[in-house]
């Protein structure tokens, strides 16, 4: 046959069909084996990898099938509730299924999706499934979602690193223990910015951005929120925590509780399926326990929740057994309500299926007392309490206990000037006082001004600290409480010596207004140096708490520590200042004012990033006063020509 030549009709069909067939069947064969691969690599891990001979496979689940769950719906023993499997979704977190479930019980049928049930272990077939964990807000049935097991025995499965933060993970740390390096993988929620600029509120809303990063794209279908329940807390101080505490997950409730620190809570027997786990993030004289429930216990370890608590990997958080009281039901989403019965363990590793506890694991945390004077007849001046060791829920956690324990003592609606007195001990290091004071007419200061205080900034620096994992051991906060406006206002600045000649003093009359009280004045006299003469002097005046002592920015966790000391001048006085005219310089600790000429030349390298911090020298005059004062001012003094 010619080239280019027409096949004849029905050959050419022939020849079609040889070629469709042979394309095809080879083709449907390989899309069929494409097809069977990817469902079965997604449902084994999906399910997780882990194994046990009495766990049900999510791919033998099907809709319809009935079981039972636990959880302790009073005391402390799991009780059976039935459930009827809906469907699977597949896929709902990345590599992992969720079953969906409705749940029959008495109460259920009245508090539909429950905090605090997190982690109760579903069973169907005689075999456990996975843990209760999932709802939706306002969901108006009993309609839960359920993690497979296998996935949360996963993280079970998961090494845990022999250090964290620098010390050992399943020893109590001793002075003198080895502090190690930061590494990359604990730098995880650490305050993203300058030491310099940490701020309690500033970490907060990284930490929730890094959240509503994490769930964006995902269903309606969100975690059981884990209840924060807060024992002798007042409402105030629970809005507080709210504020900072629900990016993190977590859902303060006003509830009882606690009562006694870890070091002297009863001994029990250990944590069982289907019974309650509790976070202990503050324990003593007053609480804040997160609640959930214990999914499997094997060995000396165990997972629960079935989602995570604030999902920040390998962690050291102290946990306890705990005692369930009611079911509180609401139209948004109802919570157990419960208090901690013993401690026990610690809270490991908090990932996307699960949290894993270790009972074997000693956590550290931050002894506490904070005592407030001042109060007549106050019935409670003396709190002792502990917190979780934590970057930001350390600082977070005494700020919400020290400000609750000032409102609780002295909740007063009057004229108040009060001092805090903080002495921290960091691990390897002297202990440091941080001073804060104020004077308000509406009474004493909140847990909201506590938050702000210049001592739990000084905490969240060096928890923060981008050089070295740092320890804090032992918080002691002394509070005075003085219930009178003892403060002044400036009000008026009267240079009496325009012009002065060179090496005269210059004096200045400063007139002050205290509170309810009779303006007086003061006359001050000030050295003015013979170099300026023919030159203007400008003098600032500022309350001695708004003059920061200059300081050498720190190179290491060292110098930080040192330097949180350091501080203001003189809190109640008056401080007269004006530029010297000479270069100054501040390296590694060391403060040189007044350098001559050239010395910042020298002293500046250009092959260094560390390079000397350089500033113009001030000469500061500080004049104390009876009280804090409060306004500024500023006055230029003229020195006429030497004539010699």
């Amino acid at each position: 046959m010619r080239r280019g030549a027409a096949l004849p009709s029905r050959n050419r069909a022939n020849v079609e069909t040889l070629v469709r067939r042979s394309f095809l069947l080879p083709l449907a064969a390989f899309l069929g084996l494409l097809a069977a691969v990817p469902t079965l690599v997604s449902i084994a891990q999906a399910d997780g990898r882990a194994n046990r001979p009495d766990i049900l496979p999510v791919a033998e689940i099907k809709k319809g099938m009935k079981g039972y769950g636990l959880t302790v719906f009073e005391g402390t023993k799991p009780e059976r509730f039935e459930v009827e499997v809906i469907d699977v979704l597949s896929n709902f977190k990345p590599r992992q299924e969720l079953i969906l479930i409705k749940t029959k019980h008495p109460r259920l049928d009245v508090t539909k999706i429950v905090g605090g049930m997190s982690g109760s272990p579903i069973y169907l077939k005689g075999k456990m499934v996975g843990a209760y964990a999932y709802g939706w807000t306002f969901g108006i049935e009993p309609v839960a979602g359920v993690t497979p097991i296998r996935s949360m025995l996963d993280d079970l499965e998961r090494p845990l690193p022999k250090m964290l933060h620098g010390f050992p993970l399943y020893a109590l740390p001793q002075k003198g223990t080895h502090r190690a390096a930061m590494e990359d993988s604990e730098v995880r929620g650490r305050f993203q910015g300058e030491v310099s600029d940490y701020s309690l509120e500033g970490h907060a809303q990284q930490i929730e951005k890094t959240r509503i990063a994490s769930l964006r794209g995902e269903s309606r279908l969100t975690p059981v929120a884990t209840p924060l329940l807060m024992g002798g807390m007042t409402s105030g101080t629970v809005e507080v925590a709210e504020k900072y505490l629900a990016p993190l997950g977590l859902m303060p409730l006003q509830a009882g509780g606690g009562g006694q620190s870890r070091s002297s809570q009863p001994e029990e027997s250990g944590f069982v399926d289907g019974g309650s786990l509790g976070v202990d993030l503050v324990s003593g004289d007053m609480s804040a326990m997160g609640l959930g429930t214990v999914t499997r216990v094997e060995g000396n370890k165990l997972v629960g929740f079935g989602h995570p608590m604030m999902n920040v990997g390998v962690t050291s958080l102290p946990t306890t057994r705990a005692r369930v009281l009611w079911f509180m039901a609401s139209q948004m989403r109802s919570f157990k309500m419960g208090e901690a019965t013993g401690a026990l363990g610690a809270l490991v590793n908090d990932r996307q299926s699960s949290v894993v506890v270790d009972e074997t694991v000693i956590p550290p945390t931050v002894q506490v007392a904070l005592t407030v004077r001042g109060e007549p007849g106050a019935p409670y001046e003396n709190w002792h309490f502990e917190v979780a060791h934590d970057r930001f829920l350390t600082p977070a956690l005494l700020g919400v206990a020290m400000g609750n324990g000032l409102e609780t003592t002295a909740a007063e609606r009057r004229n108040v000037t009060w001092t805090m007195e903080t002495e921290m001990e960091f691990e390897g290091y002297p202990p440091i006082v941080i001073s804060d004071f104020g004077s308000s007419p509406v009474g004493t200061p909140s847990a909201s001004q506590v938050m702000q205080s210049t001592a739990l900034k000084a905490i969240g620096q060096v928890l923060n600290n981008p050089w070295k994992m740092a320890k804090l051991n032992k918080v002691s906060s002394h509070v005075e409480l003085r219930f009178a406006r003892d403060v002044a206002r400036l009000v008026g600045v009267d240079l009496l010596t325009p012009e002065i000649d060179p090496g005269q003093k210059a004096r200045v009359r400063l007139t002050l207004e205290p509170f309810a009280g009779e303006p007086f004045t003061r006359t001050v006299s000030l050295d003015i140096p013979r170099h300026f003469a023919g030159k203007s002097v400008n003098l600032s005046i500022r309350p001695g708490y708004m003059v920061d002592q200059v300081v050498a920015a720190p190179s290491d966790l060292t110098e930080l520590i040192a330097n949180l000391e350091v501080g203001t001048e003189l809190p109640m006085s008056l401080v007269f200042s004006y530029e010297t005219g000479d270069g100054g310089a501040a390296h590694r600790g060391v403060v040189a004012e007044n350098l001559p000429p050239g010395a910042l030349d020298v002293l500046t390298s250009t092959t260094s990033t560390f390079s000397p911090l350089q500033f113009e020298s001030q000469h500061h005059t500080v004049v104390p006063t009876p009280q804090y004062v409060v306004g500024t001012d500023s006055v230029t003094v003229k020195v006429r020509e030497n004539l010699r």
